[in-house]
C-alpha cells in the first residue's frame, strides 16, 4: 500500500515540494498525496494549489484530526518555524517523509535525515550527513564530508564546500558560498551571495564578500 503524505506549507517552497513529490511518483509510485496543510494561505496560493489539482486540507490543527497513519514533510523555509511544526506533527504520531528529486545526485556513504527535502538539480557529494528536516533547495551543492544538522536550509544555488559543519537551524542564502572546512554556529544566516571565509559563531547574519557580521 502506498503511504499517505501531507505537505505543510502552501507558499513557494511548499509548491516546489509538490513538484518533488510529483517527480518521485512519476519515476515510481511512492506517495499518496492527500493535500497541503496551511493555517493561513493567501488567496493567490490557494489559486495556485487549485491549478495544480492539490487540496487544501485546512489548518494543522484540523489536519491532525485525520485518522490513520500519515507521513508528512514541513515545506516551510524558516528553520525555527519548521522545527516547531515538525514537533507538533511527530507528537501526534505522524511520520516524517524524506523526499529526493530524481534529478538530484547523492554520493556514496551519504545519510539523509527523516523529513529532509532534496530538490531538483541538487548535488550532494560523498560522505555527507544531513540531519532531520533539512532543506536543500534547487541547484544547491553540498561538498564531501560535510554535515548539516537538523533544520538546516540551503537555498537555491548555494555552495557548501567540503568538510564543513553547519549547525542546527542555520540558513545558507541563495548563491552564497561557504568555503572548505568551515563551521557555522546554530541559528546563523549566511546571506544571499555572501562568501564565508572563516568560522561563524551562533546567531549572526553574514553578509558580503568576504563574509562579515556585527
Amino acid at each position: 500500500m502506498i503511504p499517505d503524505l501531507v505537505v505543510l506549507g502552501a507558499a513557494g517552497f511548499g509548491r516546489e515540494t509538490l513538484d518533488v513529490v510529483a517527480a518521485v511518483n512519476r519515476a515510481q509510485p511512492t506517495w499518496n498525496l492527500l493535500g497541503v496543510v496551511d493555517d493561513a494561505p493567501s488567496p493567490a496560493n490557494l489559486e495556485r494549489l487549485a491549478a495544480l489539482g492539490v487540496r487544501h486540507l485546512g489548518s494543522l490543527a484540523e489536519a491532525l484530526a485525520l485518522t490513520g497513519p500519515l507521513h508528512f514533510v514541513v515545506a516551510i523555509g524558516a528553520p525555527s518555524v519548521r522545527e516547531r511544526l515538525a514537533g507538533r506533527c511527530e507528537a501526534a504520531g505522524w511520520q516524517p517523509a524524506t523526499l529526493v528529486h530524481p534529478s538530484a545526485t547523492v554520493g556514496a556513504l551519504t545519510k539523509l535525515g527523516a523529513g529532509s527535502v532534496v530538490c531538483a538539480g541538487v548535488a550532494v557529494s560523498t560522505n555527507v550527513t544531513l540531519g532531520r528536516h533539512v532543506h536543500l533547495n534547487p541547484n544547491a551543492t553540498i561538498g564531501h564530508d560535510t554535515s548539516c544538522a537538523d533544520f538546516v536550509s540551503v537555498n537555491p544555488g548555494a555552495i557548501v564546500s567540503g568538510d564543513c559543519r553547519i549547525s542546527t537551524r542555520c540558513l545558507v542564502g541563495a548563491g552564497a558560498v561557504v568555503l572548505q572546512g568551515l563551521s557555522i554556529g546554530p541559528d546563523t544566516v549566511v546571506g544571499a551571495a555572501a562568501c564565508l571565509t572563516k568560522n561563524a559563531p551562533s546567531g549572526v547574519v553574514v553578509t558580503g564578500v568576504p563574509g562579515r557580521w556585527a
